[in-house]
């Protein structure tokens, strides 16, 4: 499987640009993937400030999608999505804990580790865009991948602070 993937990477991505599209590719997938996943995660949680911040989130990866499309006309290509194994599975197993775990705290809490995961990866990729777009002197691409990471840094502290000013202290009491 790694060889796969090593062998596809190579074979696509043989320059800076090579690189720069195919992550922004895997980005346009990874985008609409959440769109979905963040709806069906909205109806799953219990605590009602997880469930605003979600809601944000959502709209945010719609603004999301739009800048990554916009990104596509702005460096010449046409807007096409590449699937990303890693995410996909992130989101399986979000689908797995909702099912899995009884609605309140402790499945709140697996949420948002899953969020949070997926977080962690965007603002790796966004980041990592954003470094291949100064080098490729992609000026007005800079800009929309900055707003992104942005919000993607915001939206992981915001987790962060949910989970740990009551989810997790919550979902420990359901221990005892």
């Amino acid at each position: 499987m790694i060889q796969n993937i090593v062998k596809h990477t190579s074979d696509e991505a043989r320059e800076l640009r090579g690189l720069f599209e195919k992550q922004l590719k895997e980005s346009l997938w990874t985008e609409s993937m959440l769109a979905n996943m963040l709806t069906k995660i909205i109806e799953n949680v219990f605590s009602g400030d997880l469930e605003e911040l979600v809601k944000k989130q959502s709209r945010e990866t719609a603004g999301h999608l739009l800048r990554v499309e916009k990104i596509f006309t702005l460096i010449g290509i046409p807007a096409e999505a590449l699937p990303y194994q890693a995410i996909q599975c992130y989101i399986d197993e979000a689908f797995i804990v909702s099912e899995n775990t009884r609605q309140g705290v402790v499945r709140d809490a697996a949420l948002i580790a899953m969020l949070q995961k997926v977080k962690h990866y965007e603002i790796a990729c966004y980041g990592t865009m954003r470094a291949y777009a100064i080098a490729l002197k992609e000026e007005d691409v800079i800009t929309l991948l900055e707003q992104i990471l942005n919000e993607e840094k915001e939206a992981d502290l915001a987790l962060s602070y949910i989970a740990e000013s009551h989810i997790n202290i919550e979902a420990a009491d359901k221990e005892i």
